[in-house]
Formats: C-alpha cells, structure tokens, sequence
C-alpha cells in the first residue's frame, strides 16, 4: 500500500513509523510539512492510497482530508484535545496516559477514532521528551498498525468522538503557556517543580530568573539530601547546578538564555560590528538561543558554588543526579551513562573513558556498558560546539574525546565488552556501540548510524574499521551513504547487532546483564579472550588502528577547517532550528599538524 507521511519533522516517531510499515511491505513517502503548498503537492505527486500525521503541528488542509483518509497521530488519551497534551498530562499528575489515531475532520483533533492505546504514568513522570520517545512511541506503532489494518480490511468504520461513552475521558485543553508553568520557589515543592520542568522538556523549557536574567530550565532530577534557602542555587556538579526548594532541592542540567536584547544589551556589540567574539575580552557573555549545560550558561555567576563531587563508585541510597556511574556484580562491570539528548561533549566523552577505564582495571571479566533510556549515545555535543569561542576547533577536540573512548574500548584485552543499546542511536553514536565485542538492541530503538546528513560530514569514532567488520564493505557504505533510519530487525539481519532484546527499558537492562553474566560465567572465557586478541593483532597487522584514524580525521579537518562551510551551516540549522544565530562563526585555521584530506 501507497502511505504519505506529512510530518512537522522527521523525528523518532515518524522514523519508527517508517521502519514499521516499510517491514510490514508497504511503500511509505516522507513529506516535510512545511506549507499546506508543501502538503497539497505532496498528495497530488504521490496520490497515496493512505495519508499518516505522525507529528504535526500544522492543519491538514481542507482539500487533502475531504479526498484521502488522513489519520492523525495525537499523543493524548481517547477525547484529548489540543497541542499541549504531554504537557498537561505530565503537570496534573495523570496516572495513565495514551495514544489516538483519529481522522483528520475540520475539528482540530476531533474526528473519529480509528486506534487508541494507553499506558501507566508514574507519580512524577519522565520528561515530555522521553515519554515521547518511549511510551508514547511504543504506543503510536501499536495504534497505526492496527489502524493500518483496519484501514485495508475496507469493513471498519471509525466511531465518532462522542464524549457520554465511557471510557472517552480527555478533554480540549488550552495551549499550556509559560504563565501555567512558572515556579515559585518560595511555595512549589520539589515534586512540584520537578514535574513544571519535565512538562516543558525538550521543548520550550520554563522560563526563570537568576541573577536577574531571564533563562528556560531543562533537565530537572530530584535531589533528597541538599537543603538551602528556596531558590538559592547549593551546588553543581558535571554542568547542572542544584537549587534548593521548600522541601529539598533539584538538579537543573541545562539552561538555554532567553532571546532578550534588553536583559544583556551591548553584550554582542563587537558581533554586531563585524568583529566577532575573538575581539571580546569580556569576561561573562551570555550566549542566547542555545541549550547548553548549567554551568556553562552561568560561567563566572557561579562563583563561589560548591562542587558536589559523586565518584562514579559512590554507592547511594538517595535520589540524586549522575551522569555515569559505576556497578560491580557477579563478575561484571557495569558502566551506565545518560547523557542529555545522547551529546557527549569533549568533557563527557573523557568522562566516560576515565570510567571505562577504571572499569578495565577491576578484577573483573565482563564491562557492559548501558546507554541511556532515551539515547544510547549521538556523538558529539553540536549544541556545545556551537557555543564554543572556535566552532571549529571544538569539533577538532571533541571528535579526538570520543575517538579516544572508542580507542580505549578496542583495545581492551583484559575484558570482553558488552553494549547495550536500549534508546535510540545516530552518528557517532551508533557507531560507539560497535567498538564493543558484543552488540545488543532493545527491540524498536532507531539507528542512525551515519553522518554525512550533518553537511556532509565524513565520520570518524574508527568507523572504517568498525562498521565494514560487522556488517562488510558494501554494506558499510550502503549505510554510510543512503542516511536512512535502521530498525533492529534489520540490524541484526546484517550483523550490526548481535541480538535483539524486546521489553521495556528495565526489561533490556535485566536482559543485558543476564547475558553478560553468562559471558563471565562461560568455562571456556579465557579462550574468548585469547581468540579476541589475536583477532586484534591479525587486524592490526592488516592495517594498524592509527591509520584509520588517520585517514578520518583528515577528512574530518577538512570538514572542520576547510573552504566549505557545509558543516558548519548544517551545525548552526541544526542548533538553531533554521533560525538566524546571533554569535557570528568563527573560522579557525587547522590545528598545527594536521594534513588534510585533498
């Protein structure tokens, strides 16, 4: 069957969407809905047997659902109304929550209904972003796949929203605007708070002050033991900062200053005149439009805050924020990492590696290493790189950071090295994964692993020689070149994975460490071992790691310093979601002795 997807962005959701339906022998289109002009010619090229809203925040025009079935995918239980529905869900506490598929009708959100699914929510749910990409994800397959057949069976005939049957208990709701978010820090709660900040995470944040500048607040974690003055900020650690609340306090990972020319005028002066910020010698300058680490945004303010230093050893028994730690169990290392969005940083990816290698020097058999709930891992931090005084030269170091974790990784003799894979993975990321001995996918996490979407960026994390072992050369390139989404079945088929675990994130977690126990376990371990190194020695007498190295990262300079600003256009786009950066770019030349790539 012919199915046209009109999407706002080609997310997690629509990209899943598209596995699920390409597996199941349908052809499916991507269309961009970027205009109902957009829309209309869409339809009218591709005259699609099915049309499917994954996320869309415009209306389907009038002309395309009165003609085509056009089912809306609407993250909100049967008879929920309106755009801010994780939002609401998430700030008033619902305890279960779900999905709809209805048809496109000139009500917003009010025609009949052709699937819906629902799930439990915890007291204080997850963020919006994650429960996105998790439990509603899981939910919209399973409502456009039945939706799907019900469609092709030609016998089903949607019911109406009809608000007096039971079991239909949403409501319209208005757009939730910055007012319903707003926290008083002399009267909410840490709960309360906690909950304001996850409604709004990733998009748009809460809008707050501190030191009389106005910045959106992501990232909020629970913090049981520190204790202050309501608003005032206690300490930070790894770029959040913690702030006391009337009963305990939270951790706040990342800011994002507010557009506002009043609240920091003059600030930009020189990037205004031309000069640029290599002219500045100010010693604060707040970076707007950008999510970035706390501490970053801050900089300078925090003066005097105290580090609240966690080994990733620590063993706790209260609710905290860490964003690696460390586990012992029957024989296996355990390493668990989340970072926000799966960007690593330059500082982040050095992190992970001095985990992983305290990991290697235990005595102990197995390390596995256990990727976030929402993303295994997205290579470097664009966000980070954006914000730095030399775009350029930050990509130089952070994509050394993350090849010098992966490095570590492949050149792990003592251990055999487990990946577990259970959010979803891009670019370098993806790729990450690979360095490990044994690969396992939660089932319906999404793979990207590929760069050249980024402005043609070439890849590095020795993906020559990762990604062409696992899966072989015509393949490697395949999916280097083609930047598609993968999905695990497909995954395993070509060897990019090992296995596929299905089950909730919990579920893949037990599920990993069962296997890697049973690796530790196994009689013959030393032989595994003995085999893996002189695998290693035979490849690198083939061709030594440095020289994929090598040959990466003087492609990589080349994108970096070179006279094409592909990179760096598709960096800031991607930053700023099209719009126009206030902070000139800065072009660097090429570190001392670096060759690049003609």
């Amino acid at each position: 069957m012919k199915i046209l997807f009109l999407t706002t962005a080609h997310n997690s959701l629509s990209q899943r969407l598209l596995i699920e339906l390409t597996d199941r022998g349908h052809e499916v289109t991507v269309t961009l809905a970027t205009s109902e002009a957009a829309m209309l010619s869409a339809v009218a090229t591709n005259n699609p047997d099915l049309i499917i809203a994954p996320m869309l925040k415009a209306a389907v025009p009038e002309a395309v659902w009165t003609k085509h079935v056009c089912l809306i995918v609407h993250p909100g239980i049967m008879g929920d109304r309106g755009p801010s529905s994780l939002d609401w869900a998430i700030m008033t506490g619902e305890k279960s929550w779900g999905v709809t598929v209805l048809q496109a009708a000139a009500e917003m959100d009010a025609g009949p209904i052709w699937a819906s699914h629902e799930f439990p929510l915890p007291a204080v749910a997850d963020a919006k972003g994650s429960l996105y990409r998790n439990e509603v994800t899981d939910a919209a397959v399973r409502g456009v796949m039945e939706a799907v057949e019900k469609f092709q069976s030609r016998a089903f005939r949607p019911q109406p929203l009809d608000y007096s049957r039971p079991g239909v208990r949403g409501r319209l709701r208005p757009t939730m605007m910055q007012k319903d978010r707003a926290i008083d820090w002399t009267r909410d709660t840490s709960d309360e708070v906690v909950r304001k900040i996850r409604a709004a995470d990733s998009a748009p944040g809460v809008l707050d002050k501190m030191f009389g500048l106005p910045f959106f607040l992501y990232g909020a974690h629970h913090e049981d033991r520190l204790k202050g003055a309501p608003g005032a900020i206690l300490a930070k650690r790894d770029g959040a900062i913690c702030r006391a609340t009337v009963d305990g306090a939270v951790w706040i990972t990342h800011l994002k200053a507010k557009d506002d020319a009043n609240a920091h005028k003059g600030a930009c002066s020189l990037v205004a005149s031309g000069a640029g910020c290599a002219m500045c010698d100010a010693e604060f300058c707040l970076i707007s439009g950008i999510k970035l680490p706390a501490t970053q945004v801050l900089g300078p303010l925090l003066r005097g805050t105290p580090e609240a230093v966690l080994p990733v050893v620590a063993e706790i028994d209260h609710r905290t924020f860490r964003e690696i730690r460390y586990v012992e169990r029957n024989g296996v290392g355990h390493i668990y990492f989340e970072f926000y969005n799966g960007a690593m940083s330059t500082q982040q990816c050095y992190r992970l590696r001095d985990a992983f290698l305290f990991a290697r020097s235990r005595p102990t058999k197995v390390i596995a290493l256990h990727g976030g709930k929402d993303y295994f891992s997205n290579g470097i931090h664009l966000n980070v790189i954006e914000a730095a005084d030399d775009p350029a030269l930050e990509s130089w170091r952070n994509i050394n950071a993350i090849d010098d974790l992966v490095h570590e990784i492949l050149n792990t003799m003592s251990h055999v090295v487990v990946a577990g894979v259970r959010g979803n993975a891009g670019a370098g990321g993806a790729i990450l994964a690979l360095a490990a001995d044994h690969v396992f996918a939660r089932d319906g996490v999404v793979l990207n692993p590929h760069y050249k979407s980024m402005g043609g960026l070439y890849g590095s994390e020795y993906w020559t020689y990762v990604l062409p072992r696992r899966v072989g050369g015509e393949k490697a390139l395949e999916l280097t070149e083609a930047c598609r989404p993968m999905g695990t079945a497909e995954a395993k088929t070509i060897g990019f994975v090992d296995d596929v675990l299905g089950g909730d994130a919990e579920a893949f977690e037990r599920g990993v460490t069962a296997r890697a126990e049973e690796i530790a376990r196994r009689a013959d371990f030393w032989s595994l071992l003995r085999d893996k190194h002189e695998r290693r020695l035979t490849d690198e007498r083939t061709r030594p790691l440095a020289a994929y190295r090598c040959e990466e990262l003087s492609q990589m300079g080349v994108n970096f310093f070179g006279p094409d600003p592909a990179y760096h256009a598709a960096r800031r786009n991607f930053v700023f979601k099209g719009r126009q950066p206030a902070k000139a770019p800065v072009r660097a030349s090429a570190p001392e002795g670096l060759t690049l790539a003609v």
